[in-house]
């Protein structure tokens, strides 16, 4: 099985992928949202295509934990995406994951007009690795379809 990862934004989601043994979470691309239709197309044929059981979206809590207006706009979105493709979502903390991944930029040497289209992605792959290495030490195995 495989995992897709979401880094969710008002606009641009950056995705990332398992590879089928679960172990590591590669950048995947960037989605630009659009009306309901396309994008419901969109994410039905990114699981079908890629395989996913399941999917992790990066879920925006503030540092004391709480949640706010981005944390429900998430869930919402986590909802409806849940709705669309009928496999199970899952909300993962993601705090500081953008902070990583504008290191993980500066560390590469991104250019300035790179960054926006790689932030996302690199972020959603962060968070995807997150969720992999936890369910690893809580001693999860691979799943086969």
């Amino acid at each position: 099985m495989r995992f897709l990862g979401i880094d969710y934004g008002d606009r641009n989601i950056g995705l990332a992928l398992s590879d089928p043994l679960e172990l590591t979470a590669q950048p995947l691309g960037q989605y630009v949202l659009r009306g309901e239709p396309e994008n419901r197309t969109y994410f039905c044929d990114l699981v079908k295509r890629h395989e996913v059981g399941q999917v992790i979206v990066g879920y925006p809590l503030r540092m004391d934990g709480s949640s706010g207006t981005r944390a429900q706009k998430t869930k919402e979105f986590a909802a409806w995406l849940e709705q669309a493709s009928g496999l199970t979502v899952v909300l993962w903390d993601e705090r500081l994951t953008t902070q990583q991944a504008v290191g993980i930029m500066r560390e590469q040497r991104v250019r300035a007009r790179v960054k926006r289209f790689v932030e996302h992605q690199i972020s959603a792959a962060l968070i995807l690795q997150s969720y992999l290495d936890v369910r690893r030490l809580q001693g999860h195995a691979p799943q086969d379809r």
